[in-house]
């Protein structure tokens, strides 16, 4: 069952196309994988389908409705999205628990200790528990990483965007919150995610999406996408990034 639709969407910023014509469907409990080079539009595309990003052409629908349309109130859109962001955006004055219940109590109306409730049981999850009276500067990057997880699930999203992640993380620290991610796909959580790991990509996604100059420029199972492109430009993008084999 289709869960997210974008049909010929465009973006400009100044004369600059950013998204040029994109089409994509995602299924519920798909996980989608963009790949490509930065500044081929992957980030772009996951902040116009938050509404973070105003389309200049094209429809985006989630759920069967429309919410490329102006008149469409964002906020409620963003109940049912659940977006993490590279730089944590973890609200610094903040403890841990209260970052994670804050939307819940706030914007779904949840009771206070329902949400506390909820939020310790997936910063358990997450191996999070010592930390829950915190506040974000008293954590590693890693650990950060993971409570943005944790905030957005919290909320119980029907999809979870993911904008690289793992981008401003030691690399010894990124396979901890790729694990967790890893756990989601499994769990049968809708994802697109934003990514240059590309062993990550082959393992959990259901798709992998080439970006090239804000066109999707070619698109399948993650095991022929990486293993055998058809577009010279996807080949020549991951003879980059892959390790060389043999």
């Amino acid at each position: 069952m289709t869960l997210l639709e974008l049909e010929n969407v465009r973006k400009s910023y100044g004369g600059r196309v950013v998204l040029d014509d994109v089409d994509l469907t995602v299924e519920r409990h798909d996980v989608v994988c963009l790949i490509g080079s930065s500044g081929s539009g992957k980030s772009t595309l996951l902040r116009c389908v938050d509404l973070l990003e105003e389309v200049d052409d094209g429809v985006i629908r989630f759920d069967g409705a429309e919410i490329s349309d102006p008149r469409v109130d964002p906020r409620e859109v963003r109940r049912r999205i659940g977006m993490v962001f590279q730089a944590y955006n973890l609200f610094p004055h903040l403890t841990v628990l209260d970052n994670c219940t804050l939307a819940p109590r706030r914007v779904h109306g949840v009771r206070r200790d329902h949400a506390e409730a909820r939020a310790r049981e997936l910063l358990a999850q997450f191996g999070l528990s010592e930390h829950v009276d915190k506040h974000p500067d008293r954590l590693s990057g890693g650990q950060q990483q993971r409570v943005a997880l944790v905030r957005a699930l919290c909320t119980g999203p029907e999809l979870l965007l993911l904008d690289e992640i793992t981008a401003a993380l030691d690399p010894e620290l990124v396979g901890e919150v790729l694990t967790i991610v890893h756990g989601l796909a499994e769990a049968g959580t809708t994802m697109v995610i934003a990514t240059h790991e590309m062993s990550f990509a082959r393992e959990v996604a259901t798709s992998v999406c080439f970006l090239h100059e804000g066109r999707i420029l070619e698109q399948g199972p993650p095991e022929r996408m990486l293993s055998d492109p058809q577009e010279e430009r996807t080949r020549r993008f991951l003879s980059r990034v892959l390790p060389p084999s043999g």
